[in-house]
């Protein structure tokens, strides 16, 4: 078989025909619109859409011809630069459509690019599964043998590639165009420079410079940008940042050398500097393996408040440990504390761990946090949590789902930004629904619930769990009516949650205004789980007797 030429195509502006009404047909009216295509569906007035489809022809961004396809469309259809000829034709009718056949001949005759679903034969081009990372991209094909395995051959692909790398790339043709410009231009200024101004010359200026000399000045950047392209790692080029490229221009001008160390470059990329590590709900077992080498790895450690002590314990004792000092009204202060401490670290070459309550993207302000390193060169890695939102309700025995009870869980937060009071959910019998953060404004946030607006029955199930998974662990169950003078009485013990709905009596009922349940012993009957790693010690030893 003779081998495709696979060429990339600008599409902007250009015109994509595209025949049927099938979820293939959306498919190719989204490929279009990616890269800048302006799609026209053909397509019968009863034709029925996917849902995406239907909003962008909605939305208008896909113009939909509500009729049967005519052959003068493939030459009226266009744009008018190329006397309203279409650029490509997409027919997603299958190889049995005689419709498909037909069309495929036009454009043939026509020399217009013509695709046909499941019909290699009446191609004059394929489709490539392909990988985007900025300006990178990656297609692969198997010319017609099977989308599936050129798919995952794609994913295989590009799951070895290091992370950035299309960043990489950016920054590499930035420098390429600021070496070709300013070798350009010191081309075209030399003379110029030399017979206007001889000031300043070096004792060895009446050296005779051959033609080779100056080609060699011009062109040594060129080459050593060539050279790193060709035969570094990939993993180091993902590495050169804004401030290399500044380096690498300003060495040249001065030197014969780069000024970059590639050694430099293979330790920064070993050591990916920031993690946001979520720590679970308390308990040190509940935390993923990510996280717990990512605390052993760590130089140093920014801890929320509410991190359990028995988490605390694991950090080795060389790593320093900050706490963030987070109190009401001090939040924002003491966040922006730790960013500064953390980005003070990076620069110092350390590793640093941001350790976190729960899991990181979960009212945890992750997000901001990746953005504000990101923005400073430094991408973190994020490893989730178990969060309490879910994981607190099974160590109380409530049942986030349960079929017939519960089909929804809403999870939400008791505390706005600054302290406002959001607005909480309607109620809905069949919706169990988690505040965090809310037992501090417990009286306000019962009193909008019940209220004609919201209109909670007083009488739903809900339960106050606090110090989920730690020794400590208590569970207040009751109802919306006395939850506020359960707590009241019982006092308060943070970090704790809110579960609201049926799914609260589902498996354990109560008769009394409130029961009050203490400590947390969910791990005693799983073999060796929950013991201190001296007591694990000893029952191996015994075992092995």
């Amino acid at each position: 078989m003779t081998p495709a030429l696979l060429t990339s195509i600008d599409s902007s502006n250009h015109i994509h025909l595209i025949v049927g009404s099938n979820p293939l047909a959306g498919s190719r009216c989204s490929k279009s619109l990616e890269v800048g295509a302006k799609p026209r569906l053909v397509a019968p007035p009863d034709a029925e859409f996917h849902y995406g489809l239907q909003k962008r022809i909605d939305e208008g961004e896909v113009e939909w011809m509500k009729r049967a396809f005519e052959d003068s469309d493939l030459i009226r259809l266009g744009r008018e630069e190329v006397e309203h000829v279409v650029d490509a034709v997409f027919i997603t009718l299958g190889a049995k459509n005689p419709l498909s056949t037909h069309i495929s001949s036009l454009c043939r005759r026509l020399r217009i690019p013509v695709n046909v679903a499941d019909a290699p034969n009446l191609c004059t081009f394929s489709l490539l599964s392909t990988y985007s990372d900025g300006p990178l991209q990656i297609g692969t094909t198997t010319s017609g043998k099977g989308c599936k395995l050129a798919a995952r051959i794609r994913r295989e692909v590009a799951s070895s590639l290091p992370s950035g790398l299309g960043s990489a790339v950016e920054r590499l043709g930035s420098m390429r165009r600021k070496i070709w410009e300013e070798d350009h231009a010191a081309n075209l200024s030399m003379d110029l420079e030399a017979e206007e101004d001889d000031s300043g010359q070096k004792a060895s200026f009446n050296r005779l410079v051959t033609p080779g000399d100056a080609d060699a000045a011009r062109s040594r950047r060129m080459r050593w940008l060539s050279q790193i392209c060709e035969y570094w790692p990939l993993q180091r080029l993902a590495t050169i940042s804004e401030s290399d490229i500044d380096h690498v221009l300003q060495s040249y001008s001065t030197s014969d050398k780069s000024g970059l160390d590639p050694h430099m470059l293979d330790e920064r990329s070993k050591r990916r500097n920031i993690k946001l590590v979520g720590s679970g709900p308390g308990h040190p077992e509940l935390l993923t393996t990510a996280a717990h080498k990512a605390i052993l790895s760590a130089d140093v450690i920014l801890a929320d408040k509410l991190v359990p002590a028995p988490v605390m314990d694991l950090i080795p004792r060389r790593a320093s440990v900050h706490v963030a000092r987070k109190f009401p009204g001090n939040a924002d202060q003491a966040q922006q504390e730790l960013l500064e401490l953390a980005l003070s670290a990076l620069n110092e070459g350390k590793i640093v761990v941001r350790l976190k309550q729960g899991d990181p993207y979960l009212y945890g302000r992750g997000a901001e946090e990746h953005s504000y390193f990101t923005q400073r060169g430094y991408v973190p890695v994020v490893i989730p949590g178990i969060t309490s939102a879910l994981s607190a309700p099974m160590f109380a025995s409530i049942p986030a789902t349960h079929r017939s009870v519960s089909d929804e869980v809403l999870i939400c937060t008791g505390t706005g930004r600054k302290g406002a009071a959001p607005d909480p959910p309607p109620y809905i019998p069949t919706r169990t629904v988690v505040f965090l953060m809310a037992l501090h404004r417990l009286s306000a946030l019962v009193d909008s619930l019940v209220s004609e607006k919201k209109q909670w029955p007083p009488s739903t199930p809900c339960a106050v769990i606090e110090r989920a998974s730690c020794p400590d662990q208590r569970v207040i169950r009751t109802t919306l009516e006395y939850v506020c003078a359960s707590v009241e009485e019982e006092g308060s013990r943070p970090p704790g949650l809110l579960v609201c709905g049926n799914s609260c009596s589902v498996l354990l009922k109560h008769q009394q205004k409130w029961v009050v349940e203490e400590g947390f012993r969910g791990f005693d009957d799983i073999g060796g789980m929950g013991l201190a790693s001296s007591e694990m010690k000893e029952v191996m030893a015994t075992s092995r007797v």
